[in-house]
């Protein structure tokens, strides 16, 4: 009679795999359109000259909800610590992050040529979560407060 061993649960999976350092990024950030790149460039940079190694992406929280989800419920496993997620008009994109994952999420909320407010619509929409959706904010258009405030996240 042989004997089988026990299954290994995903927790267990990923509990063996945190002390392995491998080349993956610690910090991801998204935004939810390509014409966000230059203003989230900011945070890639200070993450950049910090030697942090960090992943960016485009994914609207209305266009894709279920592509920001699946980006969000994954980060641990994929190696992120922090996701730097910035947006305009709506700034959706932050909360539902923070919606989706226990990583700590910093929202940058951006100015728009749209926006009714001159970006105060984004500010509130970054500072305003529900309890238990916590997200940590920077100023308007301030992506590279997001990068710092991920190292001091990452150092801590």
């Amino acid at each position: 009679m042989t004997e089988q061993a026990e299954p290994t649960t995903q927790t267990d999976v990923a509990a063996q795999l945190e002390g392995i350092e491998v080349d993956l990024p610690h910090v991801g950030i998204i935004m939810g359109s390509k014409s966000d790149m230059d203003v989230m460039q900011g945070a890639a940079k200070v993450l950049r000259d910090a030697g942090v190694r960090h992943e960016i992406r485009v994914m609207s929280a209305h266009r894709e909800p279920a592509v920001v989800a699946e980006y969000c419920q994954n980060a641990r496993l994929r190696g992120l610590r922090v996701i730097i997620a910035g947006a305009g008009l709506s700034a959706a994109l932050p909360g539902v992050a923070a919606a989706h994952t226990d990583l700590p999420v910093i929202g940058v909320p951006l100015s728009s040529r749209l926006s009714a407010m001159g970006g105060l619509d984004a500010i509130l929409s970054v500072v305003q979560m529900p309890p238990g959706v916590p997200v940590a904010g920077v100023g308007l258009d301030n992506a590279k407060n997001a990068g710092h405030l991920a190292l001091r996240i990452l150092n801590s």
